[in-house]
C-alpha cells in the first residue's frame, strides 16, 4: 500500500517537472512528498500560477492516507472475526 502512495507522489512530481513548475526531479519529488503527506515545510514552493495544484495534492494525499488506514483497519477486523475458535459469546 505504501508503494502505491510513493507512485502517486512520483506521478505528481513528474507532472511538476513536465510543466516546468520545479527545476529538477529531486526537488519535484521532495516537494511532492512533503505536500502529499501534508507536512508542508514551505522551503520549496510552486510558482504562483501552480499553487492551487499543491493544495489539490495535499487534499488528495490526506484522503488517500485516510482511505488506506480505513482499508487496513477493515482487513485486520475481518482477520480477527474469522479467527478459529472465536465464538459470538467472546465479543
Amino acid at each position: 500500500m505504501i508503494l502505491l502512495h510513493v507512485i502517486e507522489i512520483a506521478v505528481f512530481a513528474l507532472f511538476y517537472l513536465w510543466q516546468e513548475a520545479m527545476p529538477d526531479l529531486q526537488t519535484a519529488l521532495y516537494f511532492s512528498a512533503v505536500t502529499y503527506t501534508t507536512t508542508g515545510y514551505g522551503d520549496v514552493i510552486l510558482p504562483s500560477g501552480w499553487r492551487l495544484i499543491g493544495g489539490v495534492e495535499a487534499l488528495t494525499g490526506i484522503l488517500m492516507c485516510g482511505w488506506s488506514a480505513a482499508f487496513f483497519f477493515a482487513i485486520v477486523s475481518r482477520m480477527f472475526e474469522a479467527a478459529p475458535g472465536r465464538s459470538d459469546s467472546t465479543r
